[in-house]
């Protein structure tokens, strides 16, 4: 795979929620993708809608490895690198807490030294996780956050803040052009039924009549950006020319309680669960919603779905995987649409 006129891209995580809707996104500009997983959070079938796409390729690769030799050979002239790498919800992350630092750390290490060689441009995907449970809100680029070191969220909140710091270690010392989106709560097509994130937890239990897990009283916060808009809010970032922004807030600024989700997610479905307590995780956030000034000024960038839309496609997306009809391909159709408006 060469890059000749079109940009050659390569996606860590590509097989993943996120990363699987970037490459469709990349793919819609013209560009060829070189997307590398490990596969213990990704999934084949969230790429097989691509396995005929002669401008993709899956790589099967721990990044805490060194990539194979042939990407790292002088014919494959990557233009830009995209670190999605890392399990994201916590029984993912928790699972095998030495692994995802290693991920955050030696992973983020490894890419940042082949965008270097390369010349590349580098995107870390980091986490609004690195906030902690704030103190301040809504939260801003500028907050540093309230995080427990040594808890069991710690190998996720930490490993992304250490990676953030070697991204802008290298961007310091003119080793790499680099930047740095801060995701917030995302949701769409390709979750994971298992994942333990809210609106998966909800919507899954939902459709199967099982009761639905609200943790606490629910009148904890959360801002839920649908998957087209935070992808559109990635290309914009890596694409930005003007001087270097530092971390860049993307996430739904819209804040409601989880409470209310479960009653909205309820309605839409016709379930007739019932809502039951749980206690709340240990570290578990208490509000969180993005300031987006940032992205706002900088990338022109501010979701564009409603709470509702976006539910009404996931909600039919694992409906279809609980079926068995698995519409694989059924989900760039919003991102197509957000691709095409940015080009307008």
């Amino acid at each position: 795979m060469m890059n000749g006129k079109s940009k050659l891209v390569l996606v860590a995580g590509g097989a993943g929620f996120l990363g699987s809707h970037l490459c469709d996104a990349l793919l819609s500009e013209g560009a060829h993708v070189v997307a590398v997983d490990n596969l213990q959070t990704g999934r084949r079938q969230n790429l097989r809608h691509l396995e005929r796409e002669p401008r993709f390729e899956l790589v099967d690769k721990d990044i805490i490895k060194p990539l194979p030799a042939r990407l790292r050979s002088k014919k494959m002239k990557f233009d830009e690198v995209f670190n999605l790498a890392c399990a994201a919800s916590p029984p993912h992350y928790q699972a095998d807490p030495e692994h995802t630092m290693l991920t955050s750390v030696v992973g983020t290490h490894n890419l940042l030294t082949f965008a270097e060689t390369i010349g590349a441009r580098f995107f870390l995907a980091s986490t609004s996780e690195i906030y902690g449970d704030p103190e301040v809100h809504p939260q801003t680029e500028s907050y540093w956050g309230n995080v427990n070191p040594t808890g069991p969220r710690a190998c996720y909140d930490e490993g992304k803040r250490a990676a953030e710091t070697l991204t802008f270690d290298f961007e310091r010392s003119s080793r790499a052009d680099v930047r740095v989106a801060r995701i917030f709560n995302t949701y769409g097509p390709r979750m994971r039924a298992d994942d333990g994130r809210v609106v998966s937890n909800v919507i899954c239990q939902a459709l199967s009549g099982d009761d639905i897990t609200v943790y606490g009283d629910g009148s904890q916060t959360r801002s839920f950006c649908y998957v087209s808009d935070l992808v559109d809010g990635f290309m914009r970032l890596m694409a930005y020319e003007g001087p270097f922004p530092g971390a860049v807030n993307l996430g739904n600024p819209n804040e409601l309680t989880v409470g209310n989700l479960a009653e909205r997610v309820l309605a839409m479905t016709g379930s007739s669960s019932r809502v039951v307590s749980r206690p709340l995780p240990v570290d578990d956030p208490r509000r969180r919603r993005p300031d987006i000034a940032l992205a706002k000024q900088l990338l022109g960038w501010s979701p564009k779905t409603s709470l509702d839309a976006g539910l009404r496609e996931t909600i039919a997306w694992f409906a279809d995987e609980r079926s068995g009809a698995g519409k694989a391909a059924r989900a760039p159709t919003m991102l197509q649409g957000a691709v095409a408006a940015r080009q307008a």
